[in-house]
């Protein structure tokens, strides 16, 4: 089962691959280099949190796939 529902903020994604590189298996870049999520257990709950984490424009949001609380970004 999934520890996050994975969602990309697709007006504030610089499409900088910094999702897809580190977590390959979740985050792929579509035709205009915008992050898309192509498997929300594609990776480790952790390599997920790590990719987020390396977004410059925090456009990875990241909710608790229980209870729907954001998880990432704080705020």
């Amino acid at each position: 089962m999934a520890k996050y529902k994975v969602e990309i903020d697709r007006e504030t994604c610089i499409g900088c691959q910094a999702c897809a590189s580190d977590a390959a298996g979740t985050f792929e870049m579509d035709d205009d280099d915008i992050a898309i999520v192509v498997n929300q257990e594609g990776d480790p709950p952790e390599t997920i949190l790590a990719a987020a984490e390396a977004c410059p424009s925090e456009s990875i949001i990241l909710h608790d796939a229980d209870t729907g609380e954001k998880v990432y970004p704080a705020g």
